[in-house]
C-alpha cells in the first residue's frame, strides 16, 4: 500500500500535468488564432495591392492616351503654323 506521501506526490503530478495539457492548448489555441488573424491580414493587403496595380495601370493607360492627344494636338498646332507663315 502507498503511503500519504505517495498518493499526494502522485495527485499532484497527475493536476501539474493536466494543467501543463491545458496551458499547451491554450497556447496551441492562441497560436491558430494569431495565425488565422494574420492571414486574414495578409489577404487583405494583398487585394489593396491588386487594386493598387489595376488603378496604377489604368491611369498609367489615361496618361499614355493623353500623350498622344496632346501629341497630335502639338502636329496640328505646328502645320497650322506653318501654313500661316508662307
Amino acid at each position: 500500500m502507498k503511503s500519504f506521501g505517495q498518493l499526494n506526490s502522485e495527485q499532484i503530478q497527475r493536476e501539474s500535468d493536466i494543467l501543463s495539457s491545458l496551458v499547451e492548448e491554450n497556447k496551441l489555441e492562441k497560436l491558430a488564432n494569431f495565425e488565422a488573424e494574420l492571414s486574414g491580414r495578409r489577404s487583405e493587403i494583398l487585394f489593396k495591392v491588386a487594386t493598387d496595380i489595376e488603378d496604377s495601370e489604368n491611369a498609367l493607360k489615361q496618361i499614355e492616351q493623353l500623350a498622344q492627344r496632346l501629341r497630335k494636338h502639338l502636329e496640328q498646332l505646328k502645320g497650322l503654323q506653318r501654313v500661316l507663315s508662307k
